[in-house]
C-alpha cells in the first residue's frame, strides 16, 4: 500500500488531467472482481464448482458444443467422490446447469486478466502513468493471475477424496479476491485530483485500518462458514444452540482444529467477529462526533456504519432462513463492498492529510 501511495502521490503531480480513465479503468476492474464474487458465491451455493474437473486456460474458454463433447465432460465429473455420494441421481440436463455457473466463473477470470492487460499495454504506451505506478499496477495483474491458480488449487481439493472444495483453500481464494479488490479501489482512489478537508484526518488512519482489517478476517471467517456449511445449522439468533456460548466449541483435538473445523466454532467465531466490528465502529463513530463531527473525508464514517447495520442484517437474515441463495449471495458482495469503503475512506483520510501538512 506505501508503494502505490508514493505512486500515487508522484503520479498526481505528473499528469492528473490524463488519469480519468485509468482511474475508471480501475474502478471497472474492480466492479468485474465484485462480479465475480457474486458468481462464485452462486457458484459454490449450487455446488457447481466441482462441475469441471480439469483446468484448460486457453481451450477451456470454449464450452462444450455437441452432444459428445457434454457427454465426455459428464463422464468425468462421475468419476469424483461428489458425483458418487452426493449427485449420482444427476441427469445430463442436471450436470449442464451445475456447468453453466463454473463455466461462467472461470470466463469472468480470463476476461478480468484481458480487461486488465490490454489497457494496461495501451496506457503504457500512451504514457498515461510513469513507470513508478506501472510497476505497482503490474502486481495487480500478477496478483489476479494468482487468484486463477488459487481457485484451481481450491478445486483440486475436492476431485480426488473430498465431496466439496477445502474450506482452507477457499479462505485462501475469497480473502486473494478480497485483497485484489480493495487494492483495485485503493489505487484509483488516490489518484483522484483535487483537494479533500478533514478534521486532523491523520489521526483516524491508523483506526480505519484496524476496522479494514476486522473486515477482511471477517471475509475470511466467513469462507470458512460457507466451506464447512455452518449456516446450514443453529439457524436461531441470538442465542446459538440455546445459550449465548454454546457447549462444544473445544471438542475437537488439537485445539486449533475447532477454529477451522468445528462448523459450531467456526460459526461463533463469524458471530463474535460482527459484534466486535459493530462495537468497534460505534466507538470510531461516537468518537468523530465528539472530535469535529463528519465533514469533509470524515463523511465516509456514518456511510460505513450503515453499511454494517445492513450487512449484520442480511447476517441474521441469512442464518434465521438457512441460508437462500440470494441473501447469502447479498451477505458476502456487500463484505466486500464494505472493504472497499473502507479503504475509500483511508485513501481520502491520506489525500487530505497531505494538505495539512
Amino acid at each position: 500500500m506505501t508503494t502505490v501511495h508514493n505512486a500515487a502521490r508522484s503520479q498526481i503531480n505528473y499528469a492528473s488531467d490524463r488519469l480519468r480513465p485509468v482511474r475508471i479503468w480501475l474502478y471497472a476492474m474492480a466492479g468485474l472482481v465484485l462480479l465475480m464474487v457474486v458468481v462464485g458465491g452462486i457458484t459454490r451455493l449450487t455446488g457447481s464448482g466441482l462441475s469441471i474437473t480439469s483446468w484448460k486456460p486457453i481451450s477451456g474458454t470454449i464450452p462444450p458444443l455437441n452432444d459428445l463433447q457434454w457427454q465426455a465432460e459428464f463422464d468425468a465429473y462421475k468419476q469424483i467422490p461428489q458425483y458418487e455420494v452426493n449427485n449420482s441421481w444427476m441427469s445430463l440436463d442436471d450436470f449442464k446447469f451445475i456447468y453453466f455457473w463454473e463455466f461462467v466463473h472461470r470466463l469472468l477470470g480470463r476476461l478480468l486478466g484481458v480487461a486488465f492487460l490490454v489497457p494496461f499495454l495501451v496506457f503504457l504506451v500512451q504514457k498515461r502513468f510513469t513507470p513508478q505506478l506501472a510497476w505497482p499496477l503490474f502486481g495487480l495483474f500478477l496478483l489476479g493471475g494468482f487468484q486463477g491458480l488459487l481457485g484451481w488449487w481450491m478445486v483440486s481439493s475436492g476431485l480426488s477424496v473430498l465431496t466439496s472444495v477445502s474450506q482452507y483453500r477457499l479462505a485462501a481464494h475469497l480473502t486473494a479476491a478480497c485483497l485484489l479488490f480493495i487494492a483495485l479501489v485503493y489505487v484509483p482512489r488516490s489518484l483522484e485530483p483535487g483537494r479533500i478537508s478533514g478534521v486532523d484526518p491523520s489521526r483516524n488512519i491508523g483506526s480505519a485500518v484496524v476496522l479494514l482489517v476486522l473486515v477482511i478476517l471477517q471475509i475470511g471467517a466467513g469462507a470458512f462458514v460457507a466451506g464447512l456449511d455452518a449456516g446450514m445449522s443453529y439457524n436461531t439468533w441470538p442465542l446459538m444452540d440455546g445459550a449465548l456460548v454454546p457447549n462444544g466449541l473445544g471438542v475437537m483435538q488439537p485445539f486449533w482444529k475447532n477454529l477451522f473445523e468445528n462448523a459450531l466454532t467456526v460459526q461463533f467465531i463469524h458471530r463474535t467477529l460482527a459484534y466486535v466490528i459493530l462495537a468497534y465502529l460505534a466507538v470510531l463513530i461516537w468518537q468523530q462526533r465528539a472530535a469535529g463531527g463528519f465533514s469533509g473525508v470524515h463523511g465516509w464514517l456514518p456511510r460505513i456504519g450503515l453499511l454494517v447495520l445492513l450487512q449484520v442484517v442480511l447476517g441474521i437474515g441469512t442464518l434465521l432462513m438457512a441460508v437462500p441463495t440470494s441473501l447469502a449471495v447479498g451477505h458476502q458482495a456487500l463484505a466486500f463492498m464494505l472493504a472497499g469503503v473502507t479503504l475509500a475512506y483511508i485513501a481520502d483520510m491520506q489525500r487530505a492529510a497531505r494538505v495539512t501538512r
